[in-house]
């Protein structure tokens, strides 16, 4: 989505902004240490992560050499049952109008599956 499109990725350890709009977390596991009213949430969309088997192999190989695997096994979660009833539901929040900013509390988000989200998400708002 370009810059002026509504969605936006942060991290839940930064301070809330009053142009977050609805924020969504997108991580499968409450983040550590961090209270509900702190994170300031919306919506969880537990079922938009990365299943666990897929989330499990990609973190057994810190060195980056499974990341394309990754992504496109994520893309191809991302197209199924499981995965798709979460996916229309972040882009009817999309749809909604206002900012939407996806939350998530991995310490790399450019290597996480959070990226990948944002692409789906991009393809999803094109073809409807």
């Amino acid at each position: 989505m370009s810059g002026s499109d509504p969605v936006r990725v942060r991290r839940v350890y930064d301070p809330p902004e009053d142009g977050d709009g609805t924020r969504v977390l997108v991580d499968r596991l409450w983040p550590r240490g961090v209270s509900k009213e702190r994170a300031a949430i919306d919506v969880w969309l537990k079922d938009i992560t990365p299943s666990d088997e897929l989330r499990s192999w990609y973190h057994q190989d810190r060195s980056g050499a499974r990341h394309d695997t990754f992504v496109g096994r994520y893309r191809t979660e991302l197209d199924d049952p499981a995965h798709t009833e979460a996916v229309d539901r972040l882009a009817g929040i999309v749809r909604a109008g206002g900012p939407v900013t996806l939350i998530t509390a991995v310490k790399d988000v450019a290597d996480s599956h959070v990226p990948v989200l944002v692409d789906h998400l991009q393809h999803v708002m094109k073809r409807t």
